[in-house]
């Protein structure tokens, strides 16, 4: 294979791992072993700040493997064989999940969990659209709401049809997440940004109750699809599952809006995009959450909305801070990871502004 992957690149120092030993361990173990009997060429997946992502290629097939950073991790978070179980188990009920091919448990092949699945064969937004997929503003809105009916199918599965039922821990999810954030983010503080904690108060005594319990994936955006070759208004792939489990379905789609930055908002916001949804045609947030509503008959008002919009957001600068922690104690050299100190701080000012 010699077309290039978007996104794939070479691997950073800090991330690089025995590709024999995976390669040997991987051929004795995969599910579906074919086109294996090789050493494959590695190239890492730059766009995802979490879990590390790289392409295997393989002469006959494209594989990708999934592991944890190195450093300082959350507890909980990083969880491989938990990302593995639920996209095994999901691949029952809806059609947009990889194969899954191998989990590995030895800390003597890579020094951590990982897994590997196969790699879906598409478009995945990034930051700027690809130039060469042409997009126009009736299929940008298009894209859009088959955006929504996708988080809806999601929605809609029932966990106890899948094996997925003891994946949550029921009701009260939405203070479990305000509670659980809150001591994120004051585990990951650093001296140079905003301390969120008039956000956090707000959050804790303002929250509302949950609305349901159901699969959500936690990180729905749109460069977490993969969009069909043949028609990019189409999602034919959903990636990174790290973070789904059963819990409010509003506060999924709380945390996806976070990163829908829109052509108007203002330009400290429009530094933070890292998808595509400035373009024309692109919905507006207001809209993404009203057809959403309707689809699943969801109540909702921009009041009631405001408190979502808020916590997606403290969530998002959670996230953001936890990654730049790493940075900021030299966990990891990753220059890109320095930026996420000022857009905790972007946040800041969006969130003062929202609770005014």
């Amino acid at each position: 294979m010699t077309n290039e992957v978007a996104g794939a690149g070479e691997v950073r120092t800090e991330d690089a791992f025995d590709v024999e030993a995976m390669a040997k361990w991987l051929e004795a173990n995969a599910s579906d072993p074919a086109g294996l009997d090789a050493v494959p060429q590695v190239r890492q997946f730059g766009g995802g700040a979490s879990n590390l992502t790289y392409l295997l290629r393989y002469p006959t097939r494209d594989l990708i493997l999934r592991r944890a950073p190195r450093g300082t991790k959350a507890r909980g978070a990083h969880d491989m064989g938990r990302e593995y179980r639920i996209q095994s188990e999901l691949a029952t009920a809806i059609h947009y999940i990889a194969p899954m091919i191998a989990f590995c448990d030895d800390e003597s092949v890579l020094g951590a969990d990982f897994y590997v699945m196969g790699r879906i064969d598409g478009i995945i937004p990034r930051t700027e659209w690809p130039a060469d997929v042409p997009l126009d503003a009736e299929q940008a809105r298009r894209l859009c709401l088959n955006f929504i009916d996708t988080l809806v199918e999601v929605h809609s599965v029932d966990p106890s049809d899948t094996g997925l039922a003891d994946l949550g821990k029921g009701r009260g999810y939405v203070r479990r997440q305000v509670d659980g954030w809150s001591a994120r983010f004051r585990n990951a503080h650093t001296d140079d940004v905003p301390d969120f904690e008039s956000t956090m108060t707000w959050l804790a005594e303002n929250q509302p109750d949950d609305v349901a319990n159901c699969v959500i994936h936690n990180d729905f955006k749109l460069d977490n699809v993969v969009l069909d070759h043949a028609d990019p208004t189409r999602v034919i792939g959903i990636l990174d599952w790290e973070m789904a489990t059963l819990g409010d379905p509003l506060m999924d789609v709380a945390g996806s809006m976070a990163y829908w930055i829109q052509a108007d908002d203002p330009e400290a916001m429009q530094l933070m995009r890292r998808v595509p949804t400035h373009l024309p045609g692109m919905i507006s947030r207001a809209e993404f959450v009203e057809k959403y509503c309707e689809r699943m008959g969801f109540d909702m008002t921009p009041e009631r909305w405001r408190w979502y919009e808020v916590f997606g957001l403290f969530r998002a600068g959670v996230i953001a801070q936890q990654i730049y922690y790493r940075y900021y104690h030299g966990q990891t050299t990753n220059k890109a990871f320095e930026r996420l100190g000022y857009a905790v701080g972007i946040i800041a000012q969006r969130l003062d502004d929202l609770l005014v």
